[in-house]
């Protein structure tokens, strides 16, 4: 069953995805960027205040592909106490430097996860690489967020593999980009671990918006009412 990521930038919106018992509570800032980041002062705030109510992810932002200052970030917010860390890998930059410095992070454990973007044809490939390294999982985002949801930017079939290839790594698997009510039936069957949302939670699904309640309800109410989650419950 694939269960409900829902991304907050502020304790408010933590303590109200809470309410609406969301799976995962995932802090970001859309203002920033497709990936950017909370300060590690707000992260440590929620992630108390949560109390390990949920589990809970922090982005370190939309950071360049240079070794020594994602390892920074990531060592930084691991100070948090944050389940769960996510790095964006964006294209057109060399990886590899990357992923072998932070491997000397996972063994701590620190449970990092990778975020592709499908939205600028990110090499599938590359799934191996991060499962050897000691990720613990791995997401499908967008950048662009203008141009529509995570099913328009990449074909069904593509998505498909992508979710095969991460559960034969062994790795956590999660689909997000502007996903929307519409998008949720087309996704389930896929059975990624996460279907992650911002923008459908808001006021006037606009994701620089504060959240809506009503909005949270509905897609988590989507997700759970589905025949393919249900019969899991």
């Amino acid at each position: 069953m694939s269960r409900m990521l829902a991304s907050v930038n502020s304790l408010e919106e933590a303590m109200l995805a809470l309410q609406v018992d969301v799976d995962i509570i995932d802090l970001k800032q859309p203002a920033l960027g497709a990936l950017g980041a909370l300060t590690t002062l707000q992260v440590q705030t929620i992630v108390s205040s949560l109390q390990q109510a949920k589990p809970v992810s922090a982005t370190v932002g939309d950071l360049p592909m240079q070794a020594k200052i994602i390892f920074d970030a990531v060592n930084e917010m691991a100070t948090t106490g944050v389940d769960y860390i996510k790095i964006g890998f964006f294209p057109a930059q060399d990886w590899s430097e990357v992923i072998n410095r932070l491997a000397t992070l996972t063994p701590k454990p620190l449970k990092l996860i990778a975020v592709l973007f499908a939205d600028q044809q990110p090499d599938l490939n590359s799934i191996q690489q991060f499962s050897e390294a000691g990720f613990s999982g791995i997401m499908l985002d967008t950048m662009d967020k203008a141009r529509g949801s995570l099913t328009q930017a990449m074909p069904l079939t593509s998505l498909q593999h992508f979710v095969q290839t991460a559960k034969h790594y062994q790795l956590l698997c999660g689909l997000a980009g502007s996903l929307r009510q519409a998008d949720i039936p087309v996704l389930l069957p896929l059975q990624a671990d996460y279907l992650g949302f911002r923008g459908a939670l808001c006021a006037q699904h606009q994701r620089t918006a504060k959240l809506d309640p009503v909005a949270i309800q509905k897609i988590k109410a989507s997700l759970v009412q589905h025949p393919l989650n249900s019969t899991h419950n």
